[in-house]
């Protein structure tokens, strides 16, 4: 086996090193983790109180069809915890939901789309109040 000589140069030495007769990527200089910014859509809902306990079970449905439709990333819903009360708490609402979106065009598109009308439209029969936030965070990605 022939032996080769490598000439390593002080500014291509902080780029590369030599172990072993491989050439590896110097990785102390990676750039820090750019932050992803996430929209969050939160809604909540006091069903009303007469429907049935299978027509309370049903308004899932509505969860399980947003999950479907473009531009969400990430649906995830149920109720309240049942914590302990504290002044600042309020457990009063009926079903809780949390939507993520990559972008807020993309939040603004779904709630325009027909999809998304059409759940609304099928299941506000079954709510007396509905509040919605919407949030944005910027969320460093980690490897």
């Amino acid at each position: 086996m022939q032996r080769r000589n490598f000439i390593i140069t002080s500014a291509s030495a902080g780029a590369l090193s030599l172990i072993g007769g491989k050439v590896l990527a110097n990785n102390t200089n990676e750039t820090e983790p750019q932050p992803k910014t996430i929209y969050f859509h939160y809604l909540l809902f006091w069903l009303k109180p007469e429907l049935t306990e299978a027509q309370v079970k049903e308004f899932q449905n509505f969860f399980e069809g947003l999950k479907k439709l473009p531009y969400v990333k990430n649906v995830r819903y149920g109720g309240p915890a049942n914590s302990t009360p504290r002044p600042v708490m309020d457990n009063s609402f009926t079903y809780n939901a949390s939507m993520e979106f990559d972008s807020l065009e993309d939040l603004e598109t779904y709630g325009k789309l027909d999809g998304h009308l059409a759940l609304v439209a099928k299941y506000k029969p079954f709510f007396n109040k509905m509040m919605v936030h919407d949030s944005v965070y910027n969320q460093s990605i980690t490897k």
